[in-house]
C-alpha cells in the first residue's frame, strides 16, 4: 500500500497543528492532490525557484517548506507571475507544495527548539507560551442501563482524551427526579406522575472545538427526550507551545565565546553572526527566536536571560534595548536561524514513513538567504 500525500499531511499537521498558526498566516497544502502517492520528499526554508527546480530535478513528489509561497491574498496564479510560474512548474512536475510557518514556530518541538538544539541549549520554556487547549467539562445524567451507550458516543465524538490517554471519565450513581408535563413524551415514567430513576453522573472533558459534535452525540445516544447535562468551560494554563524558547547552556561562557558558538552551529551566510553587548559578559541563560524576533525585545528583557539570539534586528530598537539594560543580542541571518527546522521536520516524517520501501527524504542544501555579497 502506497503512502499518499494525505498521509504525509496528517503527520505534518499532527506535529505542527494548523490551529497554532497566527491569524494572518497561510499554512498547509498549496498545490497537489491529497490522493497522489508520495515517496520522495524535500525540505527547505523557502520555496524559491532554485529550490523548486532542485526538488523537481531529484524527482520529488512533495516539497515541504517553512515560508509560505502565497502568504498574502492573490487574484491570480497565472504562469506570467513569479509565484504563479512556480505553482505551474510544480503541478506540471507532479510535485506538491506544503508549508508549515507560524504553526511550526509555536509547535512543541518547533522552529525555535531546533535552533536551541543547534546551539547546545537545554530548552526550559517558550518566550511567549500559548494557552493550553480550551476544554469543556461535560456532566451528563444517564439512566444506569444506558451509561455505556452514552459514554461510548461521547468518546466517539472526541470526549475523554487526556494527554496520551483516551476514554477517560468519572462516574457516580445517584437518583434523578422529573415530572413529565402534558406535552412531554417521556422515555421513562408517565405524564403527570413524579418519577425517580437511578442515574449515573458521567463527567468527561472535550476540546471546546468539538462542542457541537459532542452535543449531537449526546442527544442522539441519550434515551431521554430532554437529557440533563451541564457544560463548564475550564480555565486555560500556559503550555509548552508558543513562540521562541528560553534555554540554558551546559556552562557559562563569555559573550565572545557564545557568539563563536552560534557562528559554528549555524550555516554560514554573508549576513554572518554579530553580537551587541559586553564581549566579556558571562552567558548562561539564552532566549532564542527563529526568524524575526525584535518584537520580543521587551519581553526577553523582563525574563532575566543573559543573551537573546534572533534575526533581523534593527539599529534603533537594538540600541534602545541595550541602553535600557536588556540582555546581550546575537543577530543571525533569518534563513540560518530557521534552517535547523528542516532536519526536525524531516525526522518527523521519516519516523512515520522511513520504513516504507522506496521512501527517500532530504534537506535541501541550497542557501536561500538573499544576501550574496559582503565587504569590509
Amino acid at each position: 500500500m502506497s503512502t499518499t500525500l494525505a498521509d504525509v499531511i496528517a503527520v505534518l499537521e499532527a506535529a505542527y497543528p494548523p490551529a497554532l498558526a497566527e491569524s494572518w498566516d497561510s499554512v498547509g497544502l498549496v498545490c497537489g492532490d491529497p490522493a497522489d502517492s508520495v515517496s520522495r520528499v524535500v525540505f527547505a526554508v523557502d520555496p524559491t525557484e532554485s529550490v523548486v527546480d532542485d526538488a523537481i530535478a531529484s524527482g520529488a513528489d512533495l516539497l515541504v517548506v517553512h515560508h509560505p509561497l502565497l502568504l498574502r491574498g492573490v487574484d491570480t496564479v497565472g504562469a506570467h507571475t513569479p509565484k504563479g510560474a512556480l505553482v505551474h512548474k510544480l503541478i506540471k512536475a507532479g510535485c506538491a507544495l506544503f508549508s508549515a510557518h507560524t504553526n511550526a514556530d509555536s509547535a512543541d518541538p518547533g522552529v525555535s527548539d531546533a535552533l536551541a538544539d543547534a546551539l547546545g541549549l537545554t530548552v526550559l520554556r517558550p518566550i511567549e507560551p500559548k494557552p493550553s487547549q480550551p476544554l469543556d467539562k461535560w456532566v451528563v445524567m444517564v439512566p444506569i442501563d444506558h451509561t455505556d451507550a452514552v459514554q461510548g458516543a461521547l468518546f466517539e465524538a472526541g470526549a475523554g482524551r487526556i494527554g496520551d490517554y483516551s476514554e477517560c471519565s468519572w462516574t457516580v450513581t445517584g437518583t434523578g427526579q422529573f415530572l413529565p408535563g402534558d406535552k412531554a413524551t417521556p422515555a421513562i415514567g408517565s405524564v403527570g406522575a413524579l418519577e425517580q430513576v437511578s442515574e449515573d453522573r458521567i463527567e468527561v472533558i472535550a476540546p471546546r472545538t468539538e462542542r457541537a459534535a459532542v452535543l449531537d452525540a449526546l442527544r442522539t445516544a441519550h434515551p431521554y427526550e430532554e437529557p440533563a447535562f451541564d457544560v463548564f468551560e475550564l480555565a486555560t494554563f500556559p503550555s509548552s507551545r508558543g513562540l521562541g524558547r528560553i534555554g540554558e547552556l551546559p556552562h557559562a561562557e563569555t559573550l565572545r565565546e557564545f557568539t563563536a558558538r552560534v557562528a559554528g552551529a549555524l550555516p554560514s551566510t554573508e549576513w554572518g553572526v554579530r553580537a551587541a553587548g559586553d564581549p566579556d559578559a558571562m552567558v548562561r541563560t539564552v532566549a532564542v527566536c527563529g526568524g524575526s524576533g525584535d518584537s520580543y525585545l521587551g519581553v526577553v528583557s523582563a525574563l532575566g536571560v543573559d543573551a537573546y539570539v534572533t534575526s533581523d534586528l534593527r539599529h534603533h530598537p537594538a540600541d534602545e534595548h541595550l541602553r535600557a539594560g536588556g540582555p546581550a543580542l546575537v543577530d543571525v541571518a533569518h534563513w540560518a536561524s530557521e534552517y535547523p527546522w528542516c532536519a526536525q521536520a524531516k525526522s518527523v516524517v521519516d519516523a512515520a514513513f522511513g520504513f516504507v520501501p522506496e521512501w527517500h527524504s532530504r534537506v535541501s542544501t541550497i542557501r536561500t538567504d538573499p544576501w550574496c555579497l559582503s565587504a569590509s
